[in-house]
């Protein structure tokens, strides 16, 4: 049986290395046959890619994605400096 710490290194490099996710942020953490995704993301559609690549690499490990998704609003009044 690997590791979870080598476990955890391969799921953070397919993460990283994926070219649907390319995502660098993103706490793996392994306890038992779990595996946690930790972090945010600026969108939903990112963060089920990066809960797939996740899965692709340990699909051995139960996945309990709780990565925060972040919303990006348009920005408020200009500021003025007088």
């Amino acid at each position: 049986m690997e590791a979870p710490q080598y476990v955890a290194a391969r799921v953070q490099q397919a993460l990283a290395e994926d070219g649907r996710t390319h995502e660098l942020g993103i706490r793996v953490d392994i306890r038992g046959d779990q595996l946690f995704l930790r972090g945010q993301v600026s969108g939903a559609g990112q963060r089920e890619r990066l809960a797939q690549v996740a899965h692709e690499a340990a699909p051995e490990l139960h996945l309990h994605n709780e990565i925060r998704v972040v919303e990006a609003s348009e920005p408020g009044e200009d500021e003025r400096l007088d």
